[in-house]
């Protein structure tokens, strides 16, 4: 699975210092489920996050505006879905929170998978066509493979499939495809006054705000159409600005569309235009930073939260995550305690559980999201959590119960992508290839990220029927489609490319986007992707202390303890590569259908040379 971003964990609680060791790590996971709770914890505004965050990305429908940033003018004024004339701002319904993906839900999402890993909260019910945005690219009715598939969706695969022979023209048409089936339209304030109506009056406080309930009962339409129409009447709410925009990065998260983010910079800016240093807004600007893969950014503006308001819970769970991400673990796990004497709760106990997980704890993780699943008591909080003890028992190997797990959470949520995803993989992994194509087929169709994308492809190579080729080199050329849009979203997509590129595309560009990323932040996922691309550009001598690296921590990883064992082949360290490639078997043996397919070759290899 990739790994857990961000971007898709609950967050509620709030540290008193910025330090880097005050916080847990389980943003992603931590984020979906405090992203469902809304305004739950920090009045509204603050805690609207998450939540609200779907909720105002949604607008005008249940699904976001794929316009993203591109709105009517309004003016200077930030106002959601003004991304000035309509096009500018096109690209930023892309963004994926995240990575991506993951996070504390790997979804990747990243989802996301990374990167993660996704929605925390439960989909939005309702309008599934964002009238604006969708309606207004015009994109043909689907046919064959395209039924069911949202606009951009179609867009992609048709670039995709015009262009397989040219991958330059391919990418170039592929990526302007999608950002038409993103921005065509527009969402949110509707009309094209300014929202300067009562300039001259005093910041307000969101006490005339729409009740939290809107954005806690997971209704994220509603509630970003709710909190619209009061900002038309009170437009210098700055508490109502602050929730926008969190509710912008929870929708561009869940949807895997970055178009999002301009816009959540916009509101939050208004809020912190109105009402200098505020914690809700500053929280609001950490997951925003988080959700974009800016980790110190995060980081930073959670500490200002944080100072503002020991306990606003988006900030301490997106101070935990910007730690984890950085890769500053002993930082992380104390941070996580401070926040759970602070504000124990679902978001803070995913978190935990995720930290003891990257240090090889899997039996504290798995308490502690058995008790978070106990805990939780809401159909979001519980498909989040369920989908977090399913991809846990998933990278063990323990391929029913992830099933189980997965189940729980659809259950509970039936549209809950991260546990949609995960499921397909616990079934390739389990031997049922057939229902996990189709699984992966329908999360793609709605949602086409980094994560699901390479495993429909790698699914297809595997099968190796006719046509099977060409459909794995689509799947590969919508994650380079989707890397530019995230970009052009202000996300930093260096690790979700460098993971893709260095198996399925261009293995310089991999090298070069890992490097990058290393330079940023030194986690165990950077390490390996780094190690990765350094062997698939020949550079095994210098690879191998990054998959060592990699692996240091204990963090159990199939993938990881694969891509050592096949470094350490080709630099003649034969009885470690044994070692290490027999461990990520016997630890996940389903982890890759063409991985695991190379580490058993290599492993019959070795033992033959013996």
């Amino acid at each position: 699975m990739p790994p857990r971003t961000t971007d898709s964990a609950p967050e509620r609680r709030d540290d008193d210092h910025p330090r880097p060791d005050q916080e847990t790590d389980g943003e992603r996971s931590a984020e979906r489920g405090s992203d469902r709770a809304g305004l739950d914890s920090d009045g509204a505004g603050a805690e609207a996050g998450p939540g609200g965050e779907a909720a105002a990305e949604a607008g005008d429908g249940s699904r976001p505006d794929p316009a993203g940033g591109a709105g009517r003018g309004h003016g200077a004024d930030p106002v959601p879905g003004a991304g000035g004339t309509g096009g500018a701002d096109a690209p930023s319904r892309v963004a994926r929170a995240a990575h991506g993906t993951h996070d504390r839900l790997r979804a990747e999402s990243e989802t996301g998978a990374e990167g993660e890993r996704d929605g925390h909260s439960s989909p939005p019910s309702g309008n599934e066509g964002d009238t604006g945005a969708e309606g207004a690219s015009g994109p043909h009715p689907p046919s064959g493979n395209d039924a069911g598939a949202e606009p951009r969706t179609v867009a992609m695969r048709r670039a995709a499939a015009g262009g397989r022979r040219w991958r330059a023209a391919h990418l170039a048409g592929c990526a302007a495809l999608l950002a038409v089936a993103l921005t065509g339209g527009a969402i949110a304030f509707g009309g094209t006054g300014d929202g300067r109506a009562g300039a001259g009056a005093e910041a307000v406080s969101a006490a005339g705000a729409p009740p939290a309930g809107v954005l806690a009962q997971g209704d994220l339409d509603a509630g970003i159409g709710a909190l619209q129409k009061h900002l038309r009447a009170q437009p210098r709410d700055f508490g109502s600005w602050a929730t926008l925009g969190t509710a912008y990065v929870e929708q561009a998260r869940t949807k895997g569309d970055p178009s999002r983010y301009p816009q959540a910079e916009r509101a939050l800016k208004r809020s912190l235009e109105l009402d200098p240093g505020n914690d809700q807004a500053l929280a609001g600007r950490a997951a925003l930073a988080a959700a974009r893969h800016d980790f110190t950014g995060a980081l930073r503006d959670a500490d200002r939260a944080l100072k503002q308001n020991p306990y606003n819970e988006r900030a301490l769970c997106t101070r935990i995550d910007a730690l984890v991400e950085l890769g500053r673990y002993e930082d992380a796990a104390e941070a996580a305690r401070t926040a759970d004497d602070r504000r124990p709760g679902v978001p803070v106990f995913t978190r935990y559980a995720y930290v003891k997980e990257l240090r090889g704890d899997v039996r504290t993780a798995r308490d502690v999201l058995e008790r978070a699943l106990e805990a939780a008591d809401s159909p979001g909080d519980i498909a989040y959590v369920a989908t977090a003890l399913g991809q846990l028992a998933w990278n063990q190997g323990e391929y029913k119960t992830a099933l189980g797990h997965y189940a729980r959470a659809l259950a509970a949520d039936e549209d809950y992508l991260p546990a949609l995803e995960g499921r397909a993989r616990a079934q390739a992994a389990n031997g049922d290839r057939a229902a996990a194509v189709e699984g992966l087929e329908q999360v793609v169709a709605r949602f086409p990220l980094p994560g699901p994308l390479v495993a429909l492809g790698e699914l297809y190579e595997d099968r190796g029927a006719d046509g099977d080729r060409a459909k794995a080199g689509d799947q590969y050329a919508l994650v380079d489609a989707w890397t530019s849009l995230a970009r052009a979203g202000g996300v930093n997509a260096d690790l979700d490319s460098a993971m893709a590129a260095a198996d399925h595309g261009d293995k310089k560009e991999a090298l070069r986007a890992a490097r990058a990323e290393w330079n940023r932040r030194h986690s165990v996922h950077t390490a390996d992707a780094l190690a990765w691309a350094l062997h698939v550009n020949g550079r095994d001598e210098e690879a191998l202390p990054y998959a060592r690296r990699a692996t240091a921590t204990g963090y159990r990883n199939a993938g990881f303890l694969y891509h050592r064992g096949i470094i350490e082949r080709a630099t003649g360290n034969d009885r470690e590569a044994r070692d290490h490639l027999t461990a990520a078997l016997d630890l996940n043996p389903g982890f890759s259908p063409l991985g695991a397919r190379e580490a058993r070759t290599a492993l019959k290899d070795l033992e033959g040379a013996r």
